[in-house]
């Protein structure tokens, strides 16, 4: 079959909605998969997908595909990404999620489960090769059940969290499928919740779900200024990143909310290996040592921050993007409603969560920063920057991802984005003066081998 080489992204499957994705895309892939997860012993594959407006049409294509390949499919429905992971780690072990995440309202994809772990890379271009070359098992006879899986995984939640004592929060969903759910599973933590935008609706008629950009916090700002609430949470699209606003409208980023949890998870799990992507904060590390951890900075995409936590027995994980996977407790996959669920817990037993929030480390930064580039161009100019990146003690030069420099007072990065045809700047400095340092060596760096590079803020 035709398909859009560009909707088989790093992690995912991703396109818009009717251009690049469509119904015969969705059932191709269904047919794809289920192929590949026969051949690894698999018969039965978890349904989801978030709220968008094109999902149920997609998800029908996708599971008239699998079924066609032979393997049997338990449909979940309406879910965030997290429990689509759920299901897939409790009824079965493979997994498919229909889901646009944070992008705009006319994209949408599938996040994918095989066997266990999440897939990417080379494996989803593996399928994309069967769907060419229309080389799929057409062994049919797969059955459909539906299985309402809310209610075992806000049990197994509600069994595992303890709050020291009720905390009133603000729960802002963004309209996004995390409505759904959330609000219900903090109130059976004892929370009294105030919901934002909980309604699921596709067209995200109030603002984007995104929580990584300042302007989509602005409701739960300002709710926490008139509700009396302790901390305002807020989700993604589907649910599995977490945003976190304290009362006084600090927004805590996720590279310090690693730093809580791991201090948390440490005092159990002592010892314990933490792995965070390259464009966490260069304050988590020395947190995470003096925690009793051993850091590890490695690279970005939650698939394989995934495998390597997998790979080594890791409790605990994140990126600066917003995914946090619990290993210790959990199952180790990124879940939104989980990990602020374990937020709570912490601050629970706290006077005032938000001074401890407003107490971790923090440092000048800039947020993400884009360079674009044409197809195929970040990986060259990183490439040329490994080979050119020499700088004089005491900085300390890692390429695990990109280019990260470390100097004592801040970090600079410049990496290839795995999904768009971009580069991703992030500079960090203790002080203005050395953020400003940092970021004009770092471009000065880049320009050298790029020097159109025009400077401006991740769209996400």
């Amino acid at each position: 079959m035709q398909v859009s080489p560009s909707i088989f992204k790093a992690y995912d499957v991703r396109g818009i909605v009717p251009s690049t994705l469509t119904e015969q895309v969705a059932e191709g892939l269904g047919r794809a998969f289920g192929t590949a997860a026969r051949k690894e012993g698999e018969t039965t594959v978890a349904v989801g997908r978030d709220g968008r407006l094109s999902g149920p049409s997609l998800s029908a294509a996708l599971v008239r595909g699998l079924t066609a390949s032979g393997v049997n499919v338990i449909d979940v429905g309406v879910v965030t990404t997290p429990m689509l992971y759920f299901a897939a780690s409790t009824l079965c072990s493979s997994g498919i999620q229909v889901t646009g995440s944070h992008n705009p309202k006319d994209y949408n994809g599938f996040k994918m489960v095989l066997a266990g772990r999440a897939i990417y890379g080379d494996e989803i271009q593996d399928l994309r090769r069967t769907m060419e070359a229309g080389s799929w098992s057409t062994a049919g006879g797969g059955t459909v059940r539906n299985v309402n899986i809310l209610a075992p995984y806000r049990d197994r939640i509600a069994g595992d969290i303890k709050l020291a004592r009720p905390m009133k929060i603000v729960v802002d969903s963004g309209n996004g499928v995390a409505g759904a759910s959330a609000p219900g599973i903090f109130r059976a933590l004892g929370c009294e919740v105030v919901e934002l935008f909980s309604e699921v609706d596709g067209n995200f008629p109030n603002h984007h779900p995104d929580p990584s950009k300042p302007e989509n916090l602005r409701d739960l700002v300002k709710a926490l200024e008139t509700t009396g609430a302790e901390l305002g949470l807020a989700f993604d699209g589907d649910g599995d990143r977490l945003g976190i606003v304290t009362r006084g409208g600090n927004t805590i980023y996720p590279d310090r909310q690693i730093m809580l949890f791991a201090r948390d998870v440490l005092s159990r799990v002592p010892g314990g290996t933490i792995v965070f992507d390259v464009k966490c904060t260069q304050r988590l590390a020395p947190a995470i040592r003096a925690a009793g951890g051993t850091p590890l900075m490695y690279k970005t995409g939650h698939s394989l921050i995934k495998a390597k936590m997998k790979e080594i027995g890791s409790p605990l994980g994140g990126e600066m993007s917003g995914h946090i996977f619990f290993k210790e407790r959990w199952f180790g996959f990124d879940d939104g409603t989980y990990a602020g669920c374990r937020l709570l817990e912490i601050l629970s037993r706290e006077k005032d969560p938000s001074a401890v929030l407003d107490g971790l480390p923090t440092s000048f930064s800039t947020p993400e920063l884009n360079v674009k580039c044409v197809e195929g161009e970040p990986h060259r100019v990183v490439a040329e920057l490994v080979a050119k990146a020499s700088f004089p003690a005491p900085a300390e030069v890692s390429t695990i991802d990109g280019v990260r420099v470390d100097w004592p007072d801040g970090f600079g990065l410049v990496r290839a984005s795995n999904t768009t045809p971009v580069l991703v700047l992030r500079f960090e400095g203790q002080t203005q003066e050395a953020l400003h340092r940092i970021e004009g060596e770092m471009l000065a760096l880049l320009r050298s081998v790029k020097p159109d590079a025009q400077i401006g803020e991740a769209a996400h």
